[in-house]
């Protein structure tokens, strides 16, 4: 008698799929569905499979580091693993992630003996797989709309708890500030201000009412500075002076922060310099070959 839950419970699932549940329960494995899947109806089984017993196909890219200890730290964090890794299995007592290593790494440094996992019982699909895996990460400007819409969802929600207290849910404290400002402005450029941001922004201590009515205000502050290198920008390009990387040139040479700067100016005096910095640039110093020569080294523009 099978000890697993059959989805839907009127389709008796191919052979090929009960033998592969059986050896899961033979390899130490507990399956805990055999359902098909919405898109096609393909037979897959969702199971807790004995990490030690699951590793990478023999062509995986290699391991990110600080991805793995990103991970590590969020799974120990939030006390739950919530996202199954893709499984093939080559053979008994064989199983192969080819969509899930770093999640496997994590797990497996954190010591867990299971692992929740997608079984997929055509090993083939492996290779499918790999060109279907093209999920990028998060750019500035998601993660941002993202924190704000948590944000805002905290204080309909009536909580009175302090800003800092959500610093690990909001990631960075300038993802409140651009938020505010991807609001009003869908075409803001935050990745021009966002290492201007990273460095004077911080978690405030206030309670999230009283702590976003100053959000609003640093986004103001932005803003204004946003305003005047926009006017900047604009008579750098009636001088016939075009490139991409113009709006983070003119930043990069106005910024009232350096790098050797070990104390920080705090966050309204930054950006009031900033906008005064912008309202005096001059824009006949702005060469085409200057900026050619800067944008070699730098991040790419906003």
């Amino acid at each position: 008698m099978k000890s697993w839950a059959v989805f839907p419970d009127t389709v008796e699932p191919p052979r090929a799929v009960i033998a592969l549940a059986e050896q899961v329960a033979r390899d130490g494995g507990h399956v805990l569905a055999c359902y098909q899947e919405p898109l096609k109806d393909a037979w897959q089984l969702f199971a807790l499979l004995p990490l030690a017993r699951v590793e990478p196909t023999p062509y995986q890219r290699d391991l990110s580091k600080p991805h793995v200890k990103r991970l590590q730290e969020v799974i120990r964090k939030l006390g739950r693993f919530v996202d199954p890794i893709v499984v093939v299995s080559p053979g008994p007592g064989r199983y192969w992630t080819p969509n899930g290593n770093h999640r496997r790494e994590a797990l497996l440094r954190l010591k867990a003996e299971l692992i929740p996992s997608i079984l997929i019982p055509e090993p083939e699909v492996a290779y499918q797989i790999l060109a279907l895996n093209t999920e990028k990460a998060h750019n500035v400007k998601e993660k941002s709309l993202e924190v704000i819409r948590m944000y805002r969802g905290l204080l309909e929600e009536g909580s009175k708890a302090a800003e800092e207290d959500f610093a690990f849910q909001f990631e960075a404290p300038h993802f409140v500030t651009l938020g505010l400002l991807y609001e009003a402005r869908p075409r803001f450029a935050g990745g021009a201000f966002a290492p201007l941001l990273r460095r004077v922004d911080r978690f405030l201590k206030t309670p999230l009412p009283k702590a976003f009515a100053e959000r609003e205000h640093r986004a103001e502050l932005v803003r204004a500075a946003d305003d005047a290198l926009t006017d900047v920008v604009a008579n750098v390009r009636k001088r016939g002076v075009n490139h991409p990387y113009v709006k983070n040139y003119v930043l990069a040479r106005t910024t009232p922060l350096t790098r050797a700067r070990k104390t920080l100016p705090p966050f309204d005096q930054t950006f009031e310099r900033l906008r005064a910095n912008l309202e005096a640039f001059d824009p006949a110093k702005v060469r085409l070959d200057d900026i050619a020569r800067a944008s070699v080294f730098a991040a790419p523009p906003a």
